[in-house]
């Protein structure tokens, strides 16, 4: 029987044992690494490539949520949300959480919410080559999709930039009011986008293909099927087996070119 690799990350080393003795007594999980702030979190995340992540909300520095739009869409596990705050339940199923846990966490609970998990690692024919999401709107509408349901499923609105070369991004309290020269690069999951710009990620609501139509298609391009980089912020290319290449941006970040769009970045490097 093949296993759930899961990674445990709280900053409470109580929280961590209590967990980790719950998951002991599930036959469908391997705990292969335990994580105690949102930075190891993605360094076991990058190392391990684990299928699930047991991921606290309330942490010293990097929150849960933080965590989540740090990785690329391409590496993201399930995540099961862990909190003792009801009020970050929707916030956690706004990231497209496989499930949330109360805590104290509950046996049972957390046994149900690791069969959710389980089922959704199993993929039919229609979603095997569907990479993980951060929204929940394309989850729906697949759903929806295959039950045959007639009734319409809500549209995402599109968030937009104005004449002033701002992207328009709503929070919270207010719009937030990006430059675009500043954005470095974006991770896009379904009809969400990470917008990394400086030591920020802002979160937005838009379809990758909307997004790239509003952009200086010269000067954005897609080297993944989720990822768009900012060519401005390229300081060094190098390329990799398979016609493959590996950025180095301004920022510090790396991020890898796939072979499918890797002429975009060939030609990119020819004319400078």
């Amino acid at each position: 029987m093949r296993k759930l690799r899961t990674v445990v990350v709280d900053d409470e080393p109580l929280a961590r044992r209590l967990m980790r003795s719950m998951l002991s007594e599930l036959d469908n999980v391997e705990l292969v690494a335990e994580c105690r702030n949102g930075r190891e979190a993605i360094a076991a995340v990058q190392g391990l490539a684990p299928d699930l992540l047991l991921l606290d909300i309330k942490m010293p520095g990097m929150t849960g949520f933080d965590v989540v739009r740090e990785l690329q869409a391409d590496i993201m596990p399930m995540v099961i949300f862990c909190t003792a705050y009801q009020r970050y339940a929707l916030d956690a199923f706004d990231l497209h959480a496989v499930d949330y846990l109360l805590k104290p966490v509950d046996e049972v609970r957390l046994e149900r919410a690791v069969a959710r998990a389980w089922q959704r690692a199993e993929p039919d024919e229609e979603t095997q080559n569907k990479s993980p999401l951060i929204g929940a709107i394309d989850e729906i509408a697949h759903k929806v999709a295959s039950r045959g349901a007639s009734h319409r499923v809500p549209q995402v609105p599109h968030e937009s930039i104005n004449d002033g070369g701002k992207l328009a991004i709503k929070d919270h309290d207010g719009t937030i009011l990006v430059g675009i020269d500043d954005i470095e690069w974006i991770d896009a999951a379904g009809d969400y986008m990470c917008i990394h710009v400086g030591s920020e990620t802002h979160i937005m609501r838009s379809t990758l293909k909307s997004l790239m139509s509003r952009f200086d298609p010269e000067k954005f391009k897609r080297i993944h099927r989720s990822t768009i980089v900012n060519l401005d912020r390229i300081v060094k290319a190098t390329p990799l087996q398979k016609g493959e290449y590996m950025l180095d941006l301004d920022c510090g970040e790396k991020l890898k070119v796939s072979r499918n769009y890797r002429q975009e970045v060939k030609l990119f490097l020819d004319a400078n």
